[in-house]
């Protein structure tokens, strides 16, 4: 573990707060006029999954915790289970859906993630920052929907449900971004 100061929090680094481990989800740096210049951040606890906001002062230090990164892959589920593979010693590691929480709508067979660990004990599974996804459902396109900023709901392979421009159609692959579930652009 080490310290840094509020100034250096930066999004996905999982610190020491309250004796809880939080993973930073958000932060903002904010100078307000002739104020002390200050950190907001939400916060997500490594735990239970929930949010919590804090303001750290420039001035206050924040224990970041270490984490071993191990590349794996995403094999398979098997009942509320997921499998993974460490890519290097090819050890299948069990992760219960729970502790996954939404990410599992993000994944598909062979997907490559990282899992993190601290002391030995799997604190969280971290996605890649985009994956491709085929469109399963959707309302068809819309001819005039080449210009107009208009969305409507599209389902993936992995039953996720996200906004899509009205130009994209059924079986087609998107890129979506892992973090906040939101289109990006149209793959093929």
């Amino acid at each position: 573990m080490s310290i840094i100061n509020a100034t250096e929090i930066r999004k996905g680094i999982i610190i020491k707060f309250n004796n809880e481990l939080y993973e930073v989800a958000e932060y903002n740096h904010v100078a307000p006029g002739n104020w002390r210049a200050m950190v907001q951040a939400k916060l997500r606890n490594i735990k239970t999954g929930s949010i919590a906001e804090n303001r750290f002062r420039s001035t206050d230090r924040v224990e970041v915790v270490m984490m071993e990164a191990v590349p794996a892959q995403y094999s398979y589920q098997k009942g509320k289970t997921f499998v993974f593979m460490n890519s290097s010693t090819y050890e299948e590691i069990d992760v219960d859906e729970a502790f996954l929480r939404d990410k599992q709508k993000y994944l598909l067979p062979d997907e490559e993630v990282m899992l993190q660990y601290c002391d030995g004990e799997l604190l969280n599974v971290q996605l890649p920052i985009t994956v491709n996804l085929k469109i399963t459902q959707t309302a068809p396109a819309l001819k005039t929907a080449t210009i107009t900023n208009v969305s409507k709901p599209a389902t993936l392979e992995t039953g996720l449900v996200i906004q899509v421009p009205a130009f994209v159609q059924q079986d087609e692959v998107v890129k979506v971004d892992t973090r906040d579930g939101r289109y990006i652009e149209r793959v093929g």
